[in-house]
């Protein structure tokens, strides 16, 4: 790269560190670390929600599948979040933010202790854990690749800055940290894509290539789902995605934590469905017509960075790196401080007496302390990514099959409709989803569609039968769902400026 492009990417990492010193001041409390103490505005939750739910695998392994098999991609990977996350502005997003607001939780897990018993909620948060250590690793090595790609840094050391630099903000700032950052990343990786954008326009004769380039693409791209991805896959992503989007993914319910209210945490979750929906088309189009433009390159996952190496001028390949590394550090961040959470919250006071007194500040040291060794070990298995089945392997068989298992209980336990699935059903439903994954992917090499649906349809099945089968009906279980089902007034709740919206 150019001396322009290393100075474009270093002046974004000291933004980053600037933006997390500055919301240092900002903490001061377990609360403000981890739902910056339910303040954050609409907007801003919406857009860190949306920025924290993807990361650089859209430009490696995504980038990929649009170049070999066109706009399927799309279809399961982006639109089906928009709609998942839609989903979740009516369900979820009100009474996440009222688990807050109304019972005093700091971490999605902190509630199942409650609302079924200890054992569930260790289950799923040492589960959970696990999973987004391999999750978070992917994201590493797809950046990695990236940077490899465009300077030749080694992949390790392209772990090692990209981890590090999110490490310092994220430690030290906390959830407001990871969502200003968030809001500036938004912004470059905006100026970033469109620029990608008008560069792509220019070599396919302008602003009519929107529309024309899609008779010269083999009419294969064209389609929605393909014999990989077909129509199967499609429908379990949207019920996968709406679980993982709304609260599976542990960062992403702090976001609905971190609004004043549920008329606020309701926008920022209609916000961010809309950006899902939209914006990835901007991003993703120069990877739509990557085969015009680079035919026949040896590795697809590899054509967004070789674009943008080969077509943009130095300076702008900094920027759009800078963006794409914006991505990344969005997602890693945010999940950084909802592990954080959970091993706080959750899991040091189960195995550690004194962590059930900590003050404030032995709180606040607590956190910070675990975030470190969490982001560290996941940079430690990114180096292993190769050998764990790359990134899409590692996304789509490992994360989105297993997720579901992990997002049942957690998710469904919030609903009236299934306040007789107790402990029984919920731990019953994680074990089932786990095996039926074990057997589906490494007993029969199943495809795609079965080792993405078994797992999630299986916890479904268990969790929902079980509670009518064998219910455990629970007078606390009664208190939580009711205490989160509406606001204190049942029928409205106050926006911001004070006027009555319905709850």
């Amino acid at each position: 790269m150019h001396l322009l492009d290393w100075i474009m990417v270093s002046a974004y990492f000291v933004l980053m560190v600037v933006i997390g010193l500055w919301s240092h001041s900002r903490v001061n409390t377990v609360s403000d670390f981890f739902t910056a103490g339910g303040k954050m505005p609409w907007w801003l939750a919406g857009i860190s929600h949306h920025m924290s739910g993807y990361s650089a695998v859209l430009f490696v392994a995504y980038a990929g599948v649009a170049y070999t098999d066109g706009i399927t991609v799309y279809f399961w990977g982006m639109a089906s979040i928009g709609i998942g996350v839609g989903i979740g502005s009516w369900l979820f997003a009100a009474r996440w933010n009222r688990l807050r607001s109304k019972l005093g939780v700091s971490s999605p897990l902190e509630y199942l202790a409650k609302r079924f018993n200890v054992p569930t909620q260790q289950a799923l948060a040492w589960s959970g854990s696990l999973l987004k250590i391999f999750d978070i690793a992917a994201k590493w090595f797809a950046v990695a690749t990236i940077l490899n790609v465009f300077a030749g840094v080694p992949y390790t050391w392209g772990i090692i800055i990209t981890g590090s630099i999110t490490l310092i903000y994220c430690t030290v700032g906390g959830l407001w940290a990871d969502a200003l950052t968030d809001f500036g990343q938004f912004v470059i990786q905006a100026i970033a894509a469109i620029v990608m954008l008008w560069v792509v326009l220019d070599r396919l004769g302008g602003v009519s290539g929107l529309w024309t380039v899609w008779g010269d693409l083999p009419p294969a791209h064209l389609n929605p789902t393909t014999s990989k991805f077909t129509t199967v896959v499609l429908l379990v992503y949207v019920l996968v995605k709406t679980l993982e989007y709304n609260g599976g993914m542990w960062n992403l319910a702090q976001r609905y934590m971190a609004a004043p209210n549920t008329f606020e945490a309701r926008r920022s979750a209609r916000l961010s469905s809309i950006l899902y929906l939209v914006w990835p088309l901007v991003m993703m189009f120069p990877m739509f017509a990557a085969p015009l433009l680079i035919p026949d390159i040896s590795n697809p996952n590899n054509a967004y960075a070789i674009m943008t190496t080969t077509f943009l001028p130095p300076g702008l390949v900094g920027l759009v790196l800078a963006g794409i590394f914006s991505h990344t550090m969005a997602m890693v961040s945010s999940d950084a401080n909802a592990i954080s959470a959970v091993i706080t919250r959750d899991m040091m006071p189960v195995l550690w007496k004194k962590a059930r007194s900590f003050t404030e500040s032995q709180g606040l040291l607590a956190a910070r302390v675990s975030t470190v060794v969490f982001v560290v070990l996941t940079m430690a298995v990114a180096t292993q990514a190769e050998k764990l089945g790359g990134v899409l392997g590692i996304v789509v068989l490992w994360v989105a099959a297993l997720m579901g298992p992990i997002s049942v209980p957690l998710l469904l336990g919030m609903l009236p409709a299934f306040r007789r699935s107790g402990s029984r059903a919920a731990l019953i439903s994680w074990a089932g989803g786990l095996i039926a994954y074990a057997i589906a992917y490494y007993g029969y090499n199943a495809t795609l569609a079965v080792t993405v649906s078994t797992p999630i349809l299986v916890s479904l099945a268990l969790f929902i039968g079980l509670g009518y089968l064998m219910p455990e009906r629970k007078t606390t279980t009664d208190e939580i769902i009711d205490t989160i089902d509406r606001d204190d007034d049942l029928t409205s709740s106050k926006s911001r400026d004070g006027t009555t919206v319905p709850a």
